[in-house]
């Protein structure tokens, strides 16, 4: 065995690969948000328009980020009853992250609707505020004496002022009417806590079999190609706030994650690498050929098709198992700097973007989105974006920034 191989099975439980992928994810996320804003680039650097039977690497962004989020739940769910053996806690922290995401993905999702006159602020000095007071609550603070006493004052004062900014919003219905939060769409933060609700529903009660996760991917794509085959049509009538299933195809994300996972640790150890990595390349072409034998029931992000899902899990467990090899196995990771914090503190990281373009449009200040939105003047303007955005996730973590539930 050569010494890189050694060093990876006497290495810790902390896998590095998983956060370097999570801030490459959260890297190209940024990315891609900021370019949809750019006009006169290829079709393939969009997501794919409604009822378009084709998928870009664009449409693959979201699919990653949930299978990263499958990917964490084996080793959080241990970590966290090593901390605490508490059951009714463990389910009590999954409801409350979801809940948690589910809200911030409202008020991202229903910024655009404020009614100025209704709620006394427009909808970005409302986000802003929003933002910064869920940041308040969410902010890992030190363990000091100093914020040991402030810390909780500073929560308390967080979730007052959330509480408070969503109980003065105000949207006009396109009919006229007054009305509160538009729950129609739960932005990708919400769709991201109800699914991880789905996931843990599956994952925690059969958590102790190894082969759960594999087993819940496989029956949450069956359900997910009946779905999509219309042989189960009554689950389009269900909210996606009680059946937090959806059509499965999120879950499925979630659940290739997980059982990436078990593939390359078992029972507090990492396995041989080499076994490792192929099985995961193995897994990955079950699901690549899967989604090709599907493609007859389309293709499509926003229908959320199997064939999507699968080969967004088949592409995932691939580019997972390229960076296992580089990161874990040889010890490269130097040149992942730039998305580490990212990686380590994603949702921080997610929130800046919003927070920068709330913070500008409670000034009023346009001169940027007037600007350079068009071709490769636009692409350089994004690509400066995104690493301006990183390069701030990297100070805010320093200064103790650290956003978790």
């Amino acid at each position: 065995m050569n010494e890189g191989a050694a060093a990876a099975l006497a290495a810790p439980r902390r896998v590095v690969s998983i956060d370097i992928f999570r801030g490459l994810t959260m890297c190209v996320m940024i990315f891609v948000n900021a370019l949809s804003e750019v006009n006169g680039l290829p079709w393939w650097t969009y997501h794919a328009r409604e009822r378009s039977n084709v998928m870009t690497y664009v449409d693959m962004v979201f699919p990653f980020f949930l299978f990263i989020v499958g990917m964490s739940m084996p080793l959080s769910v241990e970590q966290r009853l090593k901390r605490n053996s508490s059951q009714l806690a463990l389910w009590a922290h999954v409801l409350l992250r979801a809940l948690g995401l589910v809200v911030l993905g409202l008020i991202l999702a229903n910024t655009d609707f404020c009614d100025t006159a209704h709620t006394g602020m427009n909808g970005s000095l409302w986000g802003l505020l929003a933002l910064v007071s869920a940041g308040l609550y969410l902010n890992a603070y030190p363990a000091t004496p100093r914020f040991r006493k402030l810390g909780p004052v500073l929560r308390g004062v967080g979730l007052v002022g959330v509480i408070a900014l969503l109980a003065i919003f105000r949207r006009t219905t396109p009919h006229g009417h007054m009305a509160w939060l538009d729950f129609n769409y739960p932005e990708i933060l919400g769709l991201i806590g109800l699914s991880y609700a789905g996931a843990s529903l599956l994952y925690l009660p059969t958590r102790r079999w190894r082969w759960a996760p594999l087993f819940w991917f496989a029956i949450s794509t069956a359900f997910c190609v009946l779905n999509t085959a219309q042989r189960l049509t009554y689950v389009d009538n269900l909210s996606q706030y009680v059946w937090v299933f959806y059509n499965g195809a999120m879950i499925s994300l979630m659940m290739a994650g997980a059982a990436t996972t078990t593939l390359y640790l078992r029972d507090g150890a990492k396995q041989p690498p080499k076994q490792a990595i192929l099985l995961g390349c193995g897994l990955a072409v079950v699901a690549l050929a899967a989604g090709a034998a599907l493609m007859p029931l389309g293709i499509s992000k926003l229908s959320e098709t199997p064939t999507w899902a699968l080969w967004s899990a088949g592409a995932a467990m691939l580019a997972f198992a390229l960076l296992y090899w580089i990161c874990d196995v040889k010890q490269w990771t130097k040149w992942a700097f730039f998305v580490r914090s990212a990686g380590a503190n994603t949702l921080t990281t997610y929130l800046l973007p919003d927070l920068w373009s709330f913070a500008i449009g409670a000034i009023g200040f346009t001169w940027l989105d007037n600007r350079w939105n068009l071709g490769t003047p636009g692409v350089v303007k994004t690509l400066v974006f995104t690493a301006a955005i990183l390069a701030l996730s990297r100070l805010v973590t320093r200064l103790g920034v650290r956003l978790r539930f």
